[in-house]
């Protein structure tokens, strides 16, 4: 008898054994799944450095008067598009600086303005910061541009002032025959083309002026990241 109880209570003990659910089993199914890694990075559209974009300037600018740090507006004037799709529409607002202001001379020097461009805002408002200079100014006249900086340069008025002091010799003489004859005309000229010449040489070169929707050229100088969800209304606005 005592022999079957052992067998009994070994074969009870043996059929739990066997129920019970394995340890390593039961942690595998409680154990949460790993997250997945996300896949969907934001997109972003990009204006390569060296993008020419037209623009047209919103206020006067002179030499005369413009002093270095003073704000320059202006906007575009033509959709720059990037793969079929308008990356910066008509009408967007360009803000920069002056950062250099050189008048003309008296004797030599010309007048020279140069501006950079710092910020870009666009109709829906969202703005990006760029660095940009002037590449060129077709609607600046007399002008042309003297460095890769974007440096706008007054033309050379030299012919101006050789014309104002031939002028002054051209009077002097008129004066100098009608009051003592031929030798007085002699003398009238010399003295009337020093007069001159002394007019011109006081007087400054021409300054460099801009006027409001003069045609300027902006170079952009470094790459310019863009976040195309910010800029969705300005598209559609363009189209």
């Amino acid at each position: 008898m005592r022999i079957i109880a052992l067998l009994l209570l070994s074969g009870i003990a043996a059929a739990q054994t066997a129920a019970a659910p394995a340890p390593d089993a039961a942690s595998a199914t409680s154990a949460p799944a790993a997250s997945a890694a996300p896949t969907d990075a934001k997109p972003v559209l990009t204006i390569p450095a060296g993008t020419r974009i037209p623009i047209n300037l919103k206020q006067a600018i002179s030499t005369k008067t413009a002093r270095e740090g003073d704000p320059v507006y202006a906007e575009t004037a033509f959709p720059f598009v990037v793969n079929d799709r308008v990356v910066i529409p008509v009408g967007t607002y360009i803000q920069g600086k002056i950062t250099r202001v050189q008048r003309g001379g008296h004797v030599k020097g010309r007048a020279e303005l140069l501006i950079h461009f710092t910020s870009m805002i666009y109709p829906s408002g969202y703005t990006v910061m760029l660095g940009g200079n002037i590449e060129n100014a077709p609607g600046a006249e007399r002008t042309s541009m003297k460095d890769q900086e974007g440096t706008i340069r007054q033309d050379s008025d030299a012919g101006r002032k050789a014309k104002e002091a031939a002028g002054g010799a051209t009077t002097g003489a008129v004066i100098g025959a009608v009051t003592a004859g031929g030798k007085g005309a002699g003398i009238g000229a010399g003295a009337g083309g020093v007069a001159g010449l002394a007019i011109a040489m006081l007087s400054r070169g021409a300054d460099v002026r801009l006027e409001p929707g003069t045609s300027l050229e902006m170079e952009i100088q470094r790459e310019v990241p863009l976040d195309p969800s910010r800029i969705k209304a300005a598209s559609t606005k363009a189209d």
